[in-house]
C-alpha cells in the first residue's frame, strides 16, 4: 500500500528557499498557520509558535501591523525558533522593509493595497538583496474595482486575474522569488481560481480555503478544496484557516496530506473499517485509542496499519496493508502482510499492536 505515497503527481514549479525550508519544486509540501496573539506580545506569541512547532508546523505567519510587533521578528530570531517566520503586511510597505531588516523569511503582500508603484519597488528591491522571497495573497476582497466590473464580481476567473497581475508588477522590477495564493470563502471559486493560476505561471502556490469556519465545517471545507487541488497536483504549502486554535490548522493540515500520502512527516496511516453487523468488538474505542497512542509508533518508513471488524474485513481486504487487527467474538487477530500471526484479547490488542510494529522490521 506504500507504493502510492509521496509519489502523486505534482507540478513543477520554482523551488524557493524560505528559511532553512523549500517550497515548491521536489520539496515536501509544507503546512502552515497563523498565531492569533498580540504581535506586540512577545512572549505569549513565542509560546504559540513553540505549540504550533509540536505539533508540525513548518511555516509561522504573524500580522505585523507595528514597529513593535518587528521587534518581536528579531527576539523569535533570537530564541531559535524551527518554523519559518512570514510577515503579513498591509499598507505601510515601511513595516515590510522593517521586517525584512529584522530577519524575516518571508513577506506576505498584496501588492495593490501597498500603494503606489515606488513603494512596491521598494518592497521588491529591498527582499531581493536580502534573498526573501514574497508570497502574494489574493482574495476576494482585495480584487482591484477595474478587474471587479470586467468579470461582474468576485469570481473565479477575476481572482486569478488579480494574482497574475500582482506578479507581473513584481517581475517589472525583476523581482521573481514569488509565491502565490490565490484563496476564497467559496470551495469552488477557489479550486477553479487556483487551476487557472496553476496553468499560467511557474511559481509555488499556497493553498486553502479563507475564513472556512469552526474546526467542524472549516475543516470538511478545507479538506475539499486543498484535496482537491493536491490530486491535481497543485500545492506547495497549505493553510487549513479555521477560527479554533492555530495548532488545530496544524493537525488537521497534516491530516489532509496523510490522507493522499503526501505527509512526509507522518509515517503511520491507519486504516479502519466503518464497522457493520458482523462486528462483534468495540471499533471506535479501539481505533480511538490506537490514534492517541500514535506518537508511540516508532518507525523509519510509512506504513500502513489497518484496524478491521471482522474477518471478512480483516486480512483479506486488508491484505496490502503492513500490519493490522481484525476483530473476532471479543478478540482480535494480528496479521502482516495478509498472513495471520496469533490472537489477541480485545483490552490488549492496541498494547500488543504498538509492541509488536516497534519490535518487527516493517
Amino acid at each position: 500500500m506504500e507504493n502510492y505515497r509521496y509519489n502523486l503527481f505534482r507540478r513543477r514549479t520554482d523551488k524557493i528557499k524560505v528559511g532553512k525550508l523549500y517550497i515548491g519544486g521536489d520539496s515536501p509540501i509544507s503546512v502552515q498557520s497563523m498565531t492569533n496573539t498580540p504581535t506586540e506580545d512577545f512572549e505569549a506569541t513565542l509560546a504559540q509558535v513553540r505549540a504550533l512547532e509540536d505539533v508540525g508546523c513548518d511555516i509561522v505567519r504573524m500580522a505585523i501591523p507595528s514597529l513593535e510587533a518587528v521587534r518581536t521578528i528579531y527576539n523569535l530570531k533570537v530564541a531559535g525558533v524551527k518554523s519559518a517566520l512570514v510577515a503579513d503586511i498591509h499598507f505601510d510597505y515601511r513595516l515590510a522593509l522593517e521586517s525584512a531588516e529584522a530577519g524575516i523569511d518571508k513577506i506576505r503582500i498584496n501588492p495593490g493595497n501597498i500603494g503606489e508603484n515606488a513603494k512596491i519597488k521598494a518592497v521588491a528591491d529591498k527582499c531581493a538583496s536580502l534573498n526573501i522571497p514574497i508570497r502574494i495573497g489574493v482574495n476576494s476582497g482585495s480584487v482591484d474595482k477595474k478587474i471587479l466590473a470586467k468579470h461582474g464580481g468576485a469570481t473565479a476567473e477575476a481572482l486569478a486575474e488579480s494574482a497574475l497581475e500582482n506578479i507581473a508588477l513584481l517581475e517589472q522590477y525583476d523581482f521573481n522569488k514569488i509565491i502565490v495564493a490565490v484563496k476564497s470563502s467559496d470551495v469552488r471559486r477557489m479550486i477553479q481560481a487556483n487551476r487557472i493560476v496553476a496553468e499560467s505561471c511557474s511559481y509555488p502556490m499556497h493553498i486553502g480555503v479563507t475564513e472556512a469556519g469552526s474546526d467542524k465545517s472549516g475543516s470538511i471545507k478545507g479538506a475539499v478544496g486543498i484535496g482537491a487541488l493536491l490530486a491535481d497536483g497543485i500545492g506547495d504549502t497549505l493553510r487549513v484557516s479555521l477560527t479554533a486554535d492555530p495548532t488545530t490548522e496544524i493537525k488537521r493540515g497534516r491530516e489532509i496530506l496523510s490522507a493522499l500520502g503526501l505527509d512526509v512527516k507522518s509515517l503511520v496511516n491507519i486504516v479502519s473499517c466503518p464497522t457493520c453487523g458482523r462486528t462483534k468488538v468495540d471499533m471506535m474505542n479501539t481505533v480511538s485509542r490506537l490514534e492517541d497512542r500514535i506518537d508511540e509508533i516508532k518507525v523509519t518508513r510509512p506504513i500502513t496499519v489497518a484496524v478491521m471488524g471482522c474477518a471478512v474485513n480483516g486480512p483479506g481486504e486488508a491484505s496490502e496493508a503492513d500490519i493490522g487487527i481484525a476483530g473476532g467474538d471479543g478478540e482480535f487477530l494480528l496479521f502482516k502482510k495478509g498472513q495471520k500471526i496469533r490472537k489477541l484479547s480485545a483490552e490488549n490488542a492496541v498494547d500488543e499492536l504498538i509492541k509488536e510494529i516497534n519490535s518487527s522490521q516493517l
